[in-house]
């Protein structure tokens, strides 16, 4: 037949400046409609204009030409399509491997279209959602076989027909009401593949997701608000989507989400972030909606990476004035080659302007206020990171902004880096850090400490059992109740809360690394740096007691509790995974480092005449007897000449601070673990410290307490600073020996080693309270609260009698009341 009227009326609508004119013959009626279009348009272009014109849903239709039915991706030039020939357009063959899905598919678009027509649809959104979500209950129902496979057939049902362009429709329709409702619906069911289901779909809401973008990228543009949703609900699948390079032609790739796909998003992203980042430092409203910006382009930009990164796996680093020209990326490399650097530069900009705030007199008491930018700059900074690792030369130019902005990023670390983020890659930049940038990012791996005090672990300790009750309450313990936190209290005594925790901490190191316990021995030079023991098996639960160390130092430093001791650097090294060379032992063993020293320098002819009687094998004493240990196999067969004294070095270093401890030192970092956020972080943590950030954060202050300091950060209650009785107090403690005035400030907070910041470091102020007690009784104290409490007493000598008495050390460690 001919032209239908409607055909014929409908062709003048959809004519376009074309050379290429065709008829479109309508199965089974027969009616004919004409169609002008590009050589360069696809088919699926003239399904989308048949659902715009007659409403057929885009999944019911089929056109055919010369018995073959026309696929999406092609082209009209590519189908063979000229001038005046006749296509066919016949019904779907459906498939039946969801029939139900297909079915609540078709009920939701019918009512949405009748929506868009104006038809009366009694409680329309109600009615929509509840087809929707019955569309997700019917992916949740208990199939034979759940695979990826399944899931793509079921959501190719939903991407391929007309769901999610009819919904689009409806949100841009001019009449009112159907905006809310689509808006509503798409929102609902968004949501619902995000919370309802299970990770194995989330390709395929990854592609819902992305097919609702485009859509509404070309009805309502990028800074709508349902468009921003869709995007970020999009980000949020793709963490567990499955992303190729492939093109969209390929077979073998179909149903996972193509890089080419995400790129649209990166760049308007980027361009976002280029534009307001520097105005983010004056204006924090802008900043907070950057960093959802920032985390939407995270989302986005790691799949791009990572397949770039596969993509080049073969060829390294992409050295950017020789990129891959016949790789399917190279759009993408270069672009994103030119993003780094338009960034870092921005970034640079950014960071000298905040420089500049940190340091204005106005603005230093504004600590919030700079937050949200700092924060953002944070984030981007390590997508820049993770993004250099893709080009030559990127990390060089990464490390020199760094450097330059050293002071900066230090303060902005210590200030606004927060548990919830992730500042693990500044570490691998550790020059670019000082000790309380690294202590501040090491600390964070640890939980938070709680004050709850129904989740508390409690622990009753006799003190003349202390390290065996402590064994027991620790090492048997739960890891998770140890860093829910602790609560301590001493048998027979009335004190509890963080002082007598403090003090517990003390108490307990000190004898965990009593040398008469053999688990520990300490270095000759310094008798508070200490090893493990080889020899610590002849105590029967050593291993565990390893163990049990490792969690009471871990939760030391949770605590920030200094305990006043330190790790030789061959231990410290050791639980980093790092190796151990000749000079890390000078400490640990000063004999053996020179006798090694000598042999390495000793003269080749000397060496190798055999004069000094060596071979590959080392004396051990062992519950008092000698025997010797081959280092190698055959050892006590090879003698040390000048060509292997170097390895014979390495093998004895090796045998006496690695092998002859690896299992006391696997039970320590097994316990050192279980105290941290995540176990797996063990070797991490130490490796983000220096051997000496370690010290200072176990052993703290190691100058002497600062008079000057003390008083500055002491207050007063019932008493003034002006006091008699407040002068001849600091003139008393002025006179006092560097252990007089240690006990003393052990008696007032439970706190023996200052931080290393001195008293500002301590969790609170000191504080001095005027008590009513008779002038003959002595001073007291409340550690918890940092309070020491004492009466008007008449004269100096009265008040120095009393403070001599607590300051002896048997004495001190036991008055404090909580």
């Amino acid at each position: 037949g001919g032209s239908s009227g409607g055909g014929g009326c409908n062709g003048g609508l959809l004519k376009k400046k074309s050379d290429i004119q065709f008829f479109i013959r309508m199965m089974p009626k027969g009616n004919s409609l004409v169609m002008h279009a590009y050589p360069e348009d696809t088919v699926k272009s003239i399904h989308e204009r048949l659902v715009e014109l007659h409403s057929i849903p885009i999944f019911e239709q089929r056109l055919i030409f010369r018995g073959k039915q026309l696929q999406w991706e092609q082209t009209i030039a590519q189908c063979g399509i000229q001038r005046d020939v006749s296509l066919e357009l016949v019904g779907r063959i459906r498939s039946t491997e969801h029939p139900q899905a297909w079915q609540v598919v078709n009920d939701m678009v019918n009512v949405v279209y009748d929506l868009c027509r104006q038809q009366p649809v009694e409680e329309a959104p109600k009615t929509v959602k509840s087809l929707l979500t019955s569309y997700i209950s019917l992916a949740l129902t208990p199939k034979p076989k759940l695979d990826a496979d399944s899931a793509t057939s079921y959501f190719g049902i939903f991407i391929n027909s007309a769901a999610i362009s009819v919904l689009v429709t409806l949100y841009v329709s001019p009449y009112k009401g159907n905006k809310d409702t689509a808006d509503s619906c798409i929102r609902h069911f968004l949501n619902c593949c995000r919370t309802s289901l299970s990770k194995i779909f989330h390709t395929q809401a990854a592609r819902v997701a992305l097919e609702f973008c485009k859509f509404l990228r070309r009805g309502a543009g990028t800074h709508d608000p349902l468009y921003l949703f869709c995007r970020t609900s999009l980000g949020g699948f793709l963490e567990d989507a499955e992303v190729s390079l492939a093109s969209s032609e390929d077979q073998n790739f179909k149903g996972l989400v193509l890089v080419q796909d995400l790129f649209p998003f990166v760049r308007e992203l980027a361009d976002s972030l280029l534009i307001n980042l520097e105005s983010s430092i004056d204006s924090p409203s802008l900043a907070c909606p950057l960093l959802t910006n920032i985390g939407d382009f995270t989302a986005f930009l790691v799949p791009v990476r990572t397949g770039i990164e596969q993509h080049q796996a073969l060829r390294g680093c992409v050295p950017y004035h020789k990129l891959d020209r016949n790789g399917l990326v190279v759009e993408e490399i270069e672009y994103l080659h030119l993003l780094y650097n338009q960034m870092l530069c921005k970034i640079d900009t950014c960071l000298q302007k905040m420089e500049k705030r940190f340091f204005d007199k106005e603005m230093v008491h504004e600590e919030n206020y700079f937050y949200p930018a700092c924060s953002l700059y944070l984030s981007l900074l390590k997508e820049l990171h993770n993004l250099s690792k893709l080009y030559d030369g990127a990390p060089e130019k990464l490390r020199g902004v760094l450097m330059r902005q050293k002071t900066v990023m230090c303060l902005m670390i210590v200030k606004y880096a927060k548990r919830a983020d992730e500042h693990q890659w500044i570490l691998e930049h550790k020059n670019v850090t000082n000790f309380e940038t690294r202590r501040h990012l090491a600390m964070m791996i640890f939980p938070e400490v709680k004050e709850d005090y129904e989740e508390l672990h409690e622990m009753l300790i006799d003190r003349s059992q202390l390290l065996t009750e402590s064994f027991e309450y620790i090492a048997r313990a739960d890891p998770e109740s140890l860093r829910a936190g602790l609560f301590m209290e001493f048998k027979n005594e009335e004190a509890t809360g963080p002082g007598v925790l403090r003090e517990w901490f003390l108490l307990v190191c000190q004898a965990i690394f009593n040398q008469a316990n053999a688990l520990f021995v300490a270095c000759p030079n310094d008798r508070t740096r200490f090893l493990p023991n080889s020899a610590s098996k002849v105590h029967p639960l050593h291993l565990e007691y390893f163990c049990f160390c490792g969690r009471v130092i871990a939760l030391a430093l949770m605590h920030s509790v200094q305990v006043g001791i330190v790790f030789d650097r061959t231990f410290f090294l050791q639980l980093a995974g790092n190796p151990i060379t000749l000079e890390d032992i000078r400490e640990a063993d000063p004999d053996l480092y020179k006798s090694c020293k000598q042999i390495l320098d000793m003269d080749s002819d000397f060496i190798d005449s055999d004069a000094l009687g060596l071979t590959f094998v080392r004396e051990v004493e062992e519950l008092g007897h000698r025997k010797a240990v081959e280092l190698c196999t055959g050892g006590k067969n090879i003698v040390v000449n000048s060509k292997n004294r170097v390895k014979y070095v390495d093998l004895l270093i090796k045998d006496r601070f690695v092998t002859s401890i690896s299992e006391q030192v696997s039970h320590f970092a097994k316990g050192f673990a279980d105290i941290l956020s995540c176990s797996k972080l063990q070797q991490f943590f130490f490796r983000s410290l220096e051997p000496e950030d370690l010290d200072y954060m176990l052993r703290g202050s190691e100058d002497g307490i600062s008079i000057e300091d003390w008083k500055a950060h002491t207050e007063y209650n019932g008493y003034k600073e002006t006091d008699i009785q407040i002068s001849w107090f600091w003139e008393i403690v002025g006179r006092m020996t560097a252990e007089e005035k240690k006990v003393l400030l052990f008696f007032w907070t439970s706190v023996k080693y200052l931080p290393v910041e001195g008293f500002c470091g301590l969790s609170s102020r000191l504080h001095i309270y005027k008590s009513h007690e008779p002038c003959n009784r002595l001073p007291s104290s409340h550690t918890c609260f940092h309070r020491l409490c004492f009466p008007v007493y008449p004269s100096m000598p009265v008040m120095e009698a009393r403070l001599k008495v607590i300051t002896q050390e048997h004495i001190g460690s036991s008055f404090g009341t909580w």
